[in-house]
């Protein structure tokens, strides 16, 4: 039984994780968070993810816990309503279609659930790879709290900042492209009254979005900006508050709700580009290897896919890890490719609906 090492107990690392174990391997998953990461954007399974997610036994149940919009408003900058629409919104698409939108967070916890089924899957939270050590019999790991242990594999399963990728392929700069923007996202209370109606924003460079979740509870804003690369000591949940509060509509309030929010992130929008996905006993997965940036709206699908596609490809290679991989990157590159265009081809918008519909299905899991 092949052992594996998956950094990060995200959407990619615990779907590869149950997929392996059910395979015959023996994964166990680090993650440097305490825990379940909580917050995070409305996120999107589409095409050939949604076969993933019924594969791995979970598709009814995300079905159950999907967000439930009746429609968005566009607002200019002064909150005046310039369009509406109950057909379509721009977090997710057509409302009529078979895609699904789910919170990052309930879809985390419902892989995360399935990978503990049974069990099979060692999970170790709170603590991060440091060191990989290759040699031909496998790869030793060090930790930042743990002892060190040895692995047939590792996966980086770590996003868009992975640990493995910049252990395995060097600095950061040399792999990920930097889109001109910053995203950010984080739970507020829904000070707003919104009842499963979105509201769009653009005031000059900066924009938002704003979704009502858990009920009409609470609020998912995803606030936007456009900016070249900033120096990596910035401190951007500041900056952030600071742009917020710059706002004409509203700016007060959310501004307020990004200084106190618990779960608040920020990042670029940025995509991630390697020749290659693997070096040695080492390969990376989703974000880590292949992030389409959030503009593409695929990266969730891309993680699934990816997953499924890489324990098929370990399963069916006898050992030979070697041969997995180059078999992994075959099938999925030119679904990689179809998806990271989404990003670029309509800067400031949403890819078209038949290019969306072309990449989202532009893989056969069976192949």
């Amino acid at each position: 039984m092949q052992s594996v090492l998956v950094s990060g107990a995200g959407i990619a690392g615990s779907a590869l994780a149950h997929l392996l174990h059910r395979r015959g391997f023996a994964p166990t998953v680090v993650e440097r968070a305490p825990g379940l990461r909580a917050g995070g954007q409305a996120i999107d399974v589409r095409g050939a993810a949604l076969e993933v997610l019924a594969r791995i036994g979970v598709l009814d149940r995300a079905r159950q816990v999907r967000t439930r919009i009746r429609g968005m408003s566009v607002l200019d900058a002064d909150g005046t309503e310039i369009d509406r629409s109950t057909e379509y919104a721009l977090s997710s698409g057509r409302l009529d279609g078979d895609d699904i939108e789910v919170l990052r967070d309930d879809l985390t916890r419902l892989l995360y659930d399935r990978a503990r089924t049974g069990g099979g899957v060692e999970y170790v939270f709170g603590d991060s790879v440091t060191a990989l050590t290759e040699d031909a019999d496998g790869v030793v790991a060090d930790f930042a709290l743990a002892p060190s242990r040895r692995f047939d594999l590792v996966v980086g399963a770590d996003g868009l900042r992975s640990t493995v990728r910049r252990l395995t392929f060097g600095p950061e700069d040399d792999h990920v492209r930097h889109l001109g923007s910053y995203l950010s996202v984080f739970t507020a209370d829904n000070f707003l009254g919104l009842e499963d109606w979105q509201l769009w924003l653009r005031d000059g460079g900066a924009g938002f979005g704003i979704m009502p979740v858990r009920d009409n509870r609470e609020l998912r804003v995803a606030f936007g900006f456009e900016s070249g690369p900033l120096p990596r000591d910035t401190d951007l949940k500041a900056l952030i508050v600071a742009r917020l509060a710059a706002l004409r509509w509203e700016g007060a309030r959310l501004a307020k709700a990004a200084r106190t929010a618990p779960d608040f992130y920020c990042d670029a929008m940025a995509q991630v580009h390697l020749d290659r996905w693997s070096r040695g006993r080492a390969v990376l997965l989703g974000d880590a290897g292949y992030c389409p940036s959030p503009l593409s709206g695929q990266g969730t699908s891309l993680a699934l896919v990816g997953a499924h596609v890489l324990a098929d490809a370990l399963a069916g290679a006898g050992g030979d890890h070697a041969a997995a991989f180059t078999a992994y990157e075959s099938r999925m590159r030119p679904f990689v490719t179809a998806n990271q265009a989404l990003a670029t081809e309509n800067p400031g918008g949403p890819a078209s609906e038949e290019s969306m519909g072309r990449a989202k299905n532009a893989i056969a899991l069976d192949g």
